[in-house]
């Protein structure tokens, strides 16, 4: 192919993108500038890949150098949008039904597949993961030239297949190598545990789904009859779940008001309001824990219950998830899955972009690690940790509130 089809190439596909971005539709002044300013880069564009292709110091695949350059441009956006060639977008739309996979929840951050959290008793906790642990490879594929919906694609497999990563974790200078075989994944029940006297209920959830959330509305309706006057919700770690049930799971202690919006450039603006027939206890004192693993729906409940009064939070700053995305597939067979709207909590922050944070700031306990371990020497289970200084300061807070 001549070297001026090459560069026309790559132009017409960043031109696809754009117009994704922009809409077919648009309309107004500010919509045409913006237009103007979008489409005048494509000269920049066209200018910086002729010198690629004629000074560059060998000739070169202009197919990688695409994906590249619109994987690069989706992701400047944010994490969740992603570009996807045509070999990818096939295997993305396979069939997931039976897949299984490792128990970690994943993002993307400074380039490189992230664990969010990770499931208890899941391959992931066995093999010792922590939220904050930077996948720097799946097999021999780098994930910083991986899109965030082919990681986690790749993360799955079927059960008993065998999933090696090459992890990169706090304070040590060279990357681990794991090898997990995957399995179903199953979430453990929703954790209860009774404090002073049963005057404070407990409750752990792992994920925010269906199931879950009916467990803790359970729990809830049984307060009265178990003598608990005070709630502790624990949301740390919690990355997993539906926005619609964890909307739910916040109806259940609101008396009214606002539990979150949803907005996007072209998606008209939703209000999801309480609706007090589903108020389940809307007086008990309420503390909810959460840190840098509590992601998405967690943050939803944590954001809508603080925003309104409703509890304190205790412990870190949030991960920062809670986004819409939505598939537009391209004419070459490629796709892309682009970020068309953003939660927002009551107050108006947009979790995606500013995250939860407590205002009772306590960090999490993490056992300190020998810097000169070496993955074979390793512990396959976490090392315990005594002391939980998170769920102390919040019993401190309940313990001290009027029920």
């Amino acid at each position: 192919m001549p070297k001026i089809s090459k560069i026309l190439l790559l132009v017409v596909s960043v031109v696809l993108v754009l117009t994704v971005f922009l809409g077919v539709n648009s309309s107004g002044v500010s919509a045409a500038s913006d237009q103007d300013g979008a489409y005048n880069q494509i000269n920049v564009y066209s200018e910086v890949l002729r010198h690629i292709q004629t000074d560059y110091v060998v000739d070169p695949n202009i197919n990688t150098v695409t994906d590249g350059a619109l994987r690069g441009l989706l992701e400047s956006l944010d994490a969740d949008s992603s570009y996807l060639t045509p070999a990818e977008y096939k295997i993305y739309k396979t069939d997931k039904d039976g897949k299984a996979q490792v128990g970690i929840n994943v993002s993307k951050r400074f380039g490189y597949a992230t664990v969010v959290s990770v499931v208890p008793g899941s391959p992931a906790d066995k093999a010792n993961l922590n939220d904050g642990d930077i996948i720097e490879a799946i097999g021999a594929q780098d994930t910083r030239n991986l899109s965030l919906a082919m990681i986690r694609r790749q993360l799955e497999g079927q059960p008993g297949s065998e999933l090696t990563i090459s992890v990169v974790r706090p304070r040590k200078a060279t990357p681990d190598k794991l090898t997990m075989t995957r399995v179903v994944v199953d979430y453990p029940a929703v954790t209860e545990t009774m404090y002073e006297n049963s005057s404070i209920l407990y409750l752990k959830p792992d994920t925010l789904d269906h199931e879950h959330v009916q467990q803790i509305e359970q729990k809830l309706k049984g307060m009265q009859k178990a003598g608990n006057k005070k709630i502790l919700l624990d949301l740390r770690d919690v990355a997993g779940g539906d926005m619609p049930d964890a909307m739910r799971l916040a109806n259940f202690l609101l008396p009214s008001g606002t539990i979150a919006s949803l907005e996007g450039q072209k998606v008209a603006k939703q209000t999801f309001s309480v609706d007090p027939s589903k108020t389940i206890n809307a007086t008990a004192p309420v503390v909810v824990l959460v840190n840098r693993g509590t992601s998405g729906p967690a943050e939803l409940v944590a954001a809508a219950l603080n925003d309104n009064k409703r509890a304190e939070l205790v412990g870190e700053r949030t991960f920062g998830e809670g986004a819409q995305q939505k598939t537009f597939e391209l004419p070459d067979g490629g796709a892309v899955i682009l970020t068309v709207a953003k939660y927002e909590s009551p107050s108006g922050k947009r979790l995606q972009d500013d995250a939860v944070m407590p205002e009772v700031l306590v960090a999490s306990n993490i056992p300190d690690e020998d810097e000169d371990e070496t993955s074979e020497t390793k512990p396959t289970q976490k090392p315990a940790v005594t002391v939980d200084d998170q769920l102390t300061k919040a019993l401190d807070l309940l313990k001290n509130k009027a029920a």
